[in-house]
């Protein structure tokens, strides 16, 4: 076999000497060109280093992006500069997870110890202007002049008649004796005293003596004005002296009982204002005091008896009218304002009341949980005795979503008082 034999002209090897030393020279420039790129990409890689977290959980913290475990929503890079330090027990929330649940804020002031404290109760009738028509002496109700309970009467009216053997009997001792007035005048003056005994005005005695002859009916005669609101006999029955036959109440002055319970009595006190309302007389509103308040608390039901008075010559209020009243007060025996939180910032769990209190050095919203001691209750307030201190800042407003938010973080919350780490 042949061997071919190329020739090359001579002229040519320049040519591929200067083509080696270019690639040489290529190859050195482009590896120089890289390797400063490279050392930055590195450099900055070092530098920056990204944090997520969740726009509803802030104290969630993440090196690589993925879901919140608290709520499964996708997490957000966190900005370095709030990387800021979190108090343990304190839950931080978002702008946006604020403006989403709603949550108010208010700073805790002094105010004034005044409550409205609305009082149900009823008119009742005046227990001194209650009274009791009596028989004075034994014997028949020969005829009764009162027909029905709730007639009025007036003082001096004749209510009954009672036929009366021990009164004839007395009678007639009275017309013998007054023959021997002036031999025997104790005898005399006796007599006449017995019949005053039973109730015989000096009238009537005086009308017996000039005409000599015997009263064989005794008229009951009404002894004050008002109401028959009892009647205990009836025609033909026999009565023992001190027998009650009528009742009779003066309705021109009335009792207004209200029941008070044990919170607002540290309000109520003796010469407190009240107006009260009754159902049955709508439009009108009435003005009394109260007078008494009862020093014993109804074990049954946990009230205690508050009385107010009211003139009712018009006869307007009657017993057993519903009545509703309401008592502007306030707390006595204060020196200065008591701290004032309203009643929707408190959460309740058995004994301990808890507000969320949030905090002013945070530079992201951040809420603690703080146990309270409350004091009397003003109707949409509570008195602070502890546990807060004024100017502090507390959740008025959604206090149950930042108790849910700390409890989900595991903090100290309503339901837990110790946080999870603490466990």
């Amino acid at each position: 076999m042949k061997t071919m034999k190329i020739k090359l002209p001579a002229n040519i090897f320049p040519y591929i000497g200067f083509l080696v030393l270019g690639l040489v020279f290529g190859k050195i420039l482009y590896q120089t060109d890289k390797q400063p790129h490279r050392v930055e990409v590195n450099v900055v890689t070092e530098k920056k280093h990204t944090l997520w977290t969740c726009s509803m959980h802030p104290q969630i913290r993440m090196t690589e992006p993925g879901k919140c475990p608290l709520c499964g929503m996708d997490l957000i890079p966190l900005d370095d500069r709030t990387n800021m330090t979190v108090d343990p027990e304190a839950v931080v929330l978002s702008p946006e997870a604020i403006q989403l649940a709603n949550i108010q804020t208010s700073v805790v002031t002094r105010q004034p110890a005044v409550k409205d404290i609305r009082l149900y109760g009823e008119v009742r009738a005046d227990e001194r202007l209650i009274q009791n028509q009596v028989a004075h002496l034994p014997g028949r109700v020969e005829k009764l002049l009162i027909n029905f309970i709730g007639e009025n009467v007036s003082t001096g009216q004749v209510l009954a008649l009672l036929y009366s053997p021990e009164l004839i009997t007395a009678q007639q001792e009275l017309l013998e004796a007054g023959k021997m007035k002036l031999i025997q005048p104790e005898i005399y003056a006796a007599a006449r005293q017995r019949l005053k005994a039973w109730k015989l005005s000096d009238h009537l005695i005086e009308q017996i003596e000039q005409s000599g002859k015997i009263q064989s009916e005794f008229p009951i005669l009404a002894n004050t004005s008002g109401v028959v609101t009892s009647m205990r006999v009836r025609t033909g029955d026999y009565v023992a002296a001190g027998t009650v036959l009528f009742e009779v109440v003066d309705l021109s002055h009335v009792w207004i009982l209200f029941d008070a319970y044990e919170s607002d009595l540290p309000f109520l006190q003796k010469g407190s204002k009240i107006s009260f309302t009754v159902q049955a007389l709508p439009g009108q509103t009435f003005e009394s005091t109260l007078v008494f308040i009862d020093p014993v608390i109804d074990p049954v039901t946990r009230v205690a008896k508050v009385r107010a008075e009211k003139w009712n010559k018009n006869g307007l209020l009657k017993p057993g009218m519903y009545v509703t009243g309401v008592v502007r007060a306030s707390l006595p025996h204060l020196h200065h304002d008591p701290l004032v939180i309203p009643r929707s910032a408190v959460l309740w769990t058995g004994k301990r009341s808890i507000v969320y209190v949030k905090l002013s050095s945070a530079t992201e919203p951040m809420f603690k949980m703080r146990e309270v001691i409350l004091g009397p209750s003003l109707g949409n307030s509570y008195i602070v005795e502890g546990g807060l201190s004024e100017g502090e800042e507390i959740v008025t407003d959604g206090a149950f979503s930042v108790d849910a938010a700390a409890q989900l973080a595991g903090k100290p919350s309503m339901m837990n008082p110790k946080s999870s780490h603490e466990e």
